[in-house]
């Protein structure tokens, strides 16, 4: 592992299983503009493995076999989901209204937090919960 000033390097992605996968990546491409880079379907007419991305952003697809459980909401979040930071509060609100116009589910409207974020939150079909927001993690704060 090679050494930079901010420690190891290291890239963070994350997996979704989706019980249409299929669905879910005709879905994330049309609600968000996110990439299919790889695809492949499994025997049953599902997906054994594929790939998303966005800008630097990058995850993984999959069919949910198994039926893995879904956290239920308590107030207004189940208290994970995937974050993706954009450069401005126009991309911003742009994202929020093309995934509730494809049919996600609003759970913040596109607004600056108390520590100064400009953020939105929908879910999508399946329940999995994108926030989009203007702040960098891992960045000192600017605000």
């Amino acid at each position: 592992m090679t050494e930079n000033s901010a420690g190891p390097a290291a890239t963070l992605h994350m997996y979704f299983a989706y019980r249409d996968a299929v669905a879910a990546l005709r879905w994330l491409e049309q609600a968000f503009g996110f990439e299919t880079t790889m695809e492949f379907p499994d025997d049953k007419g599902g997906i054994l493995h594929a790939e998303m991305r966005y800008g630097g952003v990058a995850f993984t697809v999959f069919s949910d076999e198994v039926g893995y459980d879904r956290p239920a909401r308590k107030g207004d979040s189940v208290g994970s989901g995937a974050y993706v930071a954009l450069a401005s509060e126009t991309a911003v609100d742009e994202m929020y209204a093309s995934a509730v116009k494809a049919g996600a589910e609003s759970v913040w409207t596109p607004d600056t937090t108390p520590w100064g974020n400009y953020r939105s939150r929908v879910a999508d079909p399946e329940g999995y919960e994108w926030t989009f927001g203007t702040h960098v993690p891992g960045q000192p704060q600017t605000w």
